[in-house]
């Protein structure tokens, strides 16, 4: 009868469907279970020779921490809810960007819900509790009831380009009133005196406080204006443009926008429609400091918005109050800054 030989050294090949386990990677790197933890679990405190042997043992066992199983154990989903509108801008996907980047150093992730509607939103904050998120960020309005619920629920919420006068509400934003202020500001010393202005939507707090600061600066200097009402779009600025060049007894020397989206919609018509060139015989101004505003063909002058200071304080201040329920809500308001291009 024939005897089998098993070499010691030899390894036991695993069932197809074994996982690997934390304690597998720990026996195979020949290092405590705590350190594979530490390897995995952003910002922990961990040698590079140890993490070079965990990652080395991670890799051959194809190994990777069960993020579900941790949350069940921190009580921790580390997940967070971002909330945007269909009127976002195009700065939005730079903020997600830097948004994700933060929230990634935390060892957290972004669940990502868009609404249109003010109705919308009961149906995502639906979803959202089914979620377990640890915190949201909302770059959109809420009801004084949503914020209720969040609260109800123990869930931090930070409002992003939102700045509300109630002082038991998180939020982050930029200064739109004094940065339309600076915009005619800009325009008026270039001796303009005829205006035009291009409103975001009425349902924006965002967009009417650029409203009002526009609005307010050209009223304090006797300058004569006409608003038109736009939604943020290029194809709402199209319109507009073909209206005021319709309907204006007199043409204005200057265009206000809302944001770049609708400087640049306006622009386009006016070169392409009417034969115009921009400044020599209208000047467009726009908001944000979207990255198509440095363009050649518009080269904007626009606010600028500080959109990583914004993100990173944000993010701070979400990640305080996740560790902490008891920290008192904050408001940080950032200033923008003007952009001198050759649009105006």
């Amino acid at each position: 009868m024939e005897k089998s030989s098993v070499n010691n050294n030899q390894k036991v090949a695993k069932p197809a469907n074994h996982r690997a386990t934390s304690y597998d990677v720990a026996r195979l790197a020949g290092v405590s279970q705590s350190a594979v933890s530490r390897c995995f679990k952003a910002g922990a405190s961990v040698s590079a020779k140890t993490r070079a042997k965990v990652m080395k043992a991670a890799d051959e066992l194809g190994y990777q921490p069960n993020a579900i199983a941790r949350g069940l154990i921190t009580r921790r989903s580390n997940i967070v809810a971002v909330i945007t509108t269909e009127f976002t801008n195009l700065n939005y996907p730079e903020m997600m960007s830097h948004l994700n980047a933060k929230l990634s150093e935390h060892g957290v992730h972004i669940l990502l819900f868009t609404v249109g509607a003010a109705s919308d939103m009961r149906a995502v904050l639906d979803q959202i509790w089914q979620y377990q998120v640890d915190g949201i960020i909302a770059a959109s309005q809420f009801s004084d009831d949503q914020i209720a619920q969040c609260r109800k629920r123990g869930i931090p919420l930070v409002f992003y380009n939102r700045v509300f006068s109630d002082s038991s509400i998180s939020s982050v934003g930029c200064d739109h009133f004094e940065g339309a202020k600076l915009l005619v500001e800009h325009l008026l010393s270039r001796g303009h005196k005829r205006f035009a202005v291009y409103s975001g939507p009425n349902d924006s707090a965002v967009a009417q406080e650029r409203l009002q600061g526009a609005v307010t600066q050209l009223k304090q200097a006797g300058a004569h204006f006409d608003v038109y009402q736009g939604d943020y779009t290029y194809d709402s600025a199209a319109a507009s443009t073909v209206e005021m060049m319709s309907s204006a007894r007199e043409l204005p020397q200057a265009v206000i926008c809302a944001n770049d989206i609708m400087a640049i919609g306006c622009i386009d018509t006016l070169r392409a429609k009417f034969g115009l060139r921009i400044p020599e015989d209208l000047s467009v101004v726009g908001f944000d400091g979207i990255a198509a505003s440095k363009w050649q063909a518009y080269d904007l002058t626009t606010i600028v918005q500080p959109l990583e200071r914004m993100v990173e304080a944000t993010v701070s201040m979400l990640m305080e109050r996740i560790e902490d329920s008891s920290i008192p809500a904050e408001k940080r308001q950032f200033g923008g800054k003007l952009n001198i291009g050759l649009s105006a």
